[in-house]
Parts: C-alpha cells; sequence; structure tokens
C-alpha cells in the first residue's frame, strides 16, 4: 500500500518535514518513491508548500494519505 506522509529532515528541536510518496512497509525515514512538498510547523502561521498536479496524481492513483497530510491537503485545497 502507498501511502503520503511526513519525512522529518529537521534538527534536533527544528522540526522540518518533508511530503513524501513511501511503500507503507518502509521505515518513516527511509527510500521514498516521489516527494511532492515541504512543511514547517515552526513558521507562525505553518507554512506549507505542495505539488498539486503531483498530490492529485498519486490520490488518483490510491495513495492514502496519513492524518497530518490530509488537514495539510484540506488546507492547500487539494481535498
Amino acid at each position: 500500500m502507498v501511502k503520503i506522509r511526513l519525512r522529518r529532515i529537521g534538527q534536533k528541536k527544528k522540526p522540518f518535514y518533508r511530503i513524501v510518496v513511501a511503500d507503507s512497509r518502509t521505515a518513516m525515514n527511509s527510500r521514498t518513491i516521489a516527494e511532492i512538498g515541504t512543511y514547517d510547523p515552526l513558521k507562525n502561521p505553518t507554512e506549507f508548500k505542495v505539488d498539486e498536479e503531483q498530490a492529485k496524481k498519486w490520490l488518483a492513483n490510491g495513495a492514502q494519505p496519513t492524518e497530518r497530510v490530509s488537514k495539510i491537503f484540506k488546507l492547500a485545497g487539494i481535498l
């Protein structure tokens, strides 16, 4: 099963995430299929950038977003 989820790349106590498409059986920070955006929770308000075309393509192909990613997609107007 393919999931759209967050991958942490930030330093200690400074989280920064990439929104990635990955197989659900792989580890959280291991190999990914595609990278479709970023998410920065430390900015006020939180900042995110999403490639809408890629996100819609993966959702149409059956990829399931995690709970946090689905909230980001709702804010971006994708879902």
